[in-house]
């Protein structure tokens, strides 16, 4: 190949170059404009707020839940959830976000394939549950794990050294067994956050001690047992929901739906990229430190 082809030919490579990322440049720019849109919503809307996954403390999303009360555009809230729960802490910083919200605003829950332990704790925070008949919730309970190596370190030969203040300090320890005096402590702790989700359970959902007991033990129910024990207040998903807020409060079914967004305070090239790219950008990390309130099978 001779120099004047080798030249055309890299000629030619730079101009492909620069027109595919010219068009990925455009094609970004489309995609804020749209996102951009979303943000400068103001027409008269329902807002969507999905809870998925691991539920944990989250600031942007307190805040992003605190905002909907002061929109004039939002009419109601759909609360989507789809999580076996998370830390006890983070369900409950959701659930008194959507109370403030449910003083001024109608809120109605939609517990999609699980919603359960905290994400429960989510749910009973709106005034009307919908569930699928196959949705699994409950799990009314609050869990605390922790593991023991001393045998297989004694087989190691490893000593482990602890220096403390008292006793129970730095307890539950993976290197060191566990005493009474630790267990007790621990059940003490257990008790009273679960004394807390019961009392919570029983105020929201009015049921009497016997109500109570037989709801909160523990166990998972599906939608079709939940709404027997009234855990739940209706079949059905969004679409049920919907009909609800129209016959309750006169919201009407041709509003449209608007997700809530939040964690993104980066610029909007940066929240399109985001979205593109599934989050790439992001260095999220799954700390599980505290109390769990999630249903593992």
């Amino acid at each position: 190949m001779d120099a004047d082809a080798i030249l055309d030919r890299r000629r030619l490579k730079r101009r492909l170059v620069f027109w595919r990322i010219a068009a990925g440049l455009a094609v970004m720019a489309l995609i804020a404009v749209g996102v951009g849109k979303y943000y400068s919503h103001d027409k008269i809307h329902v807002a969507r707020l999905s809870i998925t996954g691991f539920i944990m403390e989250d600031i942007e999303r307190d805040a992003a839940i605190d905002e909907l009360v002061e929109r004039d555009a939002v009419r109601a809230v759909v609360v989507r959830i789809n999580s076996p729960g998370g830390t006890t802490t983070g369900s409950e910083q959701i659930y008194h976000a959507l109370r403030r919200v449910a003083a001024k605003k109608p809120v109605v829950a939609v517990i999609g394939t699980i919603g359960t332990s905290g994400g429960y704790i989510v749910a009973i925070a709106a005034d009307h549950i919908v569930a699928m008949e196959t949705s699994l919730t409950g799990s009314i309970g609050v869990l605390f794990q922790t593991a023991e190596f001393t045998g297989l370190m004694e087989k190691l030969g490893i000593t482990p050294i602890s220096l403390k203040s008292s006793p129970l300090k730095g307890q539950p320890s993976p290197v060191e067994p566990m005493t009474e005096e630790v267990r007790k402590a621990l059940r003490i702790l257990l008790e009273d956050s679960y004394d807390w989700f019961a009392d919570l359970v029983q105020k929201r959902r009015q049921f009497d001690p016997t109500e109570l007991r037989r709801a909160a033990d523990g166990r998972v129910f599906s939608g079709r047992q939940a709404i027997k024990l009234r855990l739940i207040d209706a079949l059905g998903g969004e679409r049920a929901a919907r009909r609800w807020l129209k016959e309750s409060h006169g919201v009407s079914t041709d509003l449209p739906a608007i997700d809530v967004r939040w964690g993104e305070k980066s610029s909007l090239l940066a929240r399109t990229l985001d979205t593109v790219s599934g989050k790439l950008f992001k260095n999220e990390r799954l700390t599980l430190d505290g109390l769990l309130s999630v249903w593992q099978p």
